[in-house]
């Protein structure tokens, strides 16, 4: 199956820190620098599950933009769409526990256009994921109805990630909610906090829940977490899921996701 993903690829910095931060101080931390990006993240673990995987975003005519391209065709994804301004970054923290939280700059992702976007890019596509974050804002929100309106065409299925509910919240949670409502989404993945933002009119959906160390509700059907060794991040651990579920339904979800908690970064 072809899986087209929607939205950005960023250049990651990855920190794991040791402790507490030192306030003008120095903290040990681990750090690492890879590809990431929601809609990235789910193309690079589709690829890595089977499928075959295609990118569609803006991305930065700079060195970042450049790294963030090679490190996802190294991981056997196909990448489509313009190449200019600044690539996005993103700092995120991770905390001993495996906690993380991010600091985001999307760069250049946020002004792909409709007229970007080439229908034959979504010919063969057999399930379209919109990354929540490609939603929040004009022209990229433009940009997605015209892919969904591709894909539908070619008889593909949809799915969209309500991405964060704090980004959701800060672009305004009414439009968000309406905008989401008029994509008809087959599939929508969110947490707990993000459903209780854009639930109710989308209440027809098949909606994964994603609960963390709790595990996962597949349209009600409420599957544990699978055991780890040891949870190192957990950033990228539900876009490892939705690429899961995309490919193979529950079981490989929840497989991707605890292979993605067990590493550093958010990519296979």
């Amino acid at each position: 199956m072809l899986v087209c993903a929607l939205g950005d690829l960023t250049l990651d910095f990855v920190v794991r820190l040791s402790g507490p931060i030192a306030v003008e101080g120095d903290t040990d931390a681990e750090i690492v620098l890879a590809p990431g990006g929601q809609a990235a993240n789910v193309a690079a673990w589709a690829a890595s599950l089977g499928a075959s995987a295609r990118f569609i975003g803006r991305t930065g005519d700079d060195e970042a933009g450049s790294m963030a391209r090679t490190g996802l065709r190294e991981r056997g994804v196909d990448l489509v769409g313009p190449v200019d301004g600044r690539n996005g970054l993103i700092c995120s923290l991770v905390s001993p526990e495996g906690a993380r939280s991010m600091a985001s700059d999307r760069g250049t992702a946020v002004e792909l256009r409709p007229e970007d976007i080439e229908a034959a890019w979504l010919d063969s596509c057999d399930h379209l994921f919109v990354s929540g974050y490609a939603l929040m804002r004009e022209p990229v929100r433009s940009a997605a109805t015209r892919a969904v309106g591709l894909a539908r065409s070619n008889g593909a299925q949809v799915s969209v990630d309500l991405a964060s509910w704090s980004a959701i919240r800060d672009s305004g949670a009414d439009a968000f909610r309406e905008f989401v409502v008029e994509l008809e989404p087959d599939v929508v993945f969110a947490n707990e906090d993000e459903q209780r933002i854009v639930q109710g009119p989308l209440a027809a959906v098949t909606w994964i829940l994603k609960l963390g160390a709790r595990g996962c509700s597949f349209g009600g059907d409420d599957r544990e977490a699978q055991p780890v060794d040891r949870v190192v991040d957990t950033t990228g651990a539900g876009d490892a899921l939705a690429a899961g579920y995309i490919v193979g339904g529950p079981d490989l979800a929840l497989e991707a996701a605890s292979r993605c908690v067990q590493e550093l970064g958010a990519m296979p």
